[in-house]
């Protein structure tokens, strides 16, 4: 059988390498998208020394026009994109009163409007084709708030009412959607918040530690997995207890 392709966007961050990585050791073929060619080159590179092959393409999530070239171009170059990962995401953090409009419209058209901008080029593909997998990585944030972060928490919020609704319109054609909900993940960017402030955090999660990207990244395999196919419209935490729901 012909390798299954997976796009995975914002794939050259911490969550988004480990979810390009595990994927790719399943089996898939798996593509990437970048704004800065060099830094992308550069984990290209670093992925090669791993032993993986992963494709990167130019493309502004953000931008309608950007994201409806780039998956052409992976059509083109790689095939058609049966998973697509809407990872890709931005702070601009700051206190309600004190943000401007352009905090406000980057955040949510970098990690909302882009599940749009990404998921609408290729969801005719997974029609016809009768088969998709469709996740989107919200946050803990977008289920509890937080503090300064009412662009970013609007926005994974967000980021799950499109989940549910994506998931109703195509589940009896073979395609699911859900969301994963990270809590708090040892990325370059949480470890590089002082060292009192990440004390405090892991203080709130009852297993008494931050998140793996590796533990992320197995969720979205599983669900991708064809095992995972009754699975559709969900929310998954992996937040460590951090934040509880039912």
């Amino acid at each position: 059988m012909t390798s299954r392709i997976a796009l995975v966007t914002g794939g050259t961050g911490g969550i988004g390498s480990a979810i390009c990585e595990r994927l790719a050791r399943n089996g898939l073929k798996v593509v990437t998208n970048y704004r800065d060619e060099g830094k992308a080159r550069a984990w290209q590179e670093r992925m090669k020394e791993k032993g993986f092959d992963m494709a990167i393409v130019p493309g502004d999530v953000g931008d309608p026009a950007a994201a409806a070239e780039m998956v052409a171009t992976i059509q083109s170059q790689v095939g058609p994109v049966d998973v697509l990962v809407n990872n890709a995401g931005i702070t601009r953090d700051t206190t309600f009163h004190r943000m401007t409009p352009e905090q406000w419209h980057e955040v949510i058209n970098t990690n909302l409007n882009s599940c749009f901008n990404v998921t609408r080029p290729v969801i005719e593909g997974m029609r016809e084709r009768k088969w998709g997998r469709v996740i989107q990585i919200s946050s803990i944030n977008g289920l509890k708030g937080q503090y300064g972060q009412a662009n970013y928490a609007a926005a994974k919020a967000g980021m799950h009412g499109f989940t549910i609704s994506l998931a109703r319109e195509n589940a009896k054609l073979g395609i699911t959607v859900n969301t994963v909900s990270p809590g708090y993940v040892a990325t370059d960017m949480v470890m590089a918040v002082p060292e009192e402030v990440r004390a405090k955090i892991v203080a709130d999660i009852p297993t008494g530690r931050l998140g793996k990207p590796e533990e992320i990244a197995y969720a979205v395999a599983f669900l991708v997995s064809d095992e995972a196919a009754w699975i559709t419209g969900s929310n998954l935490d992996i937040n460590g207890g951090h934040h509880m729901g039912w």
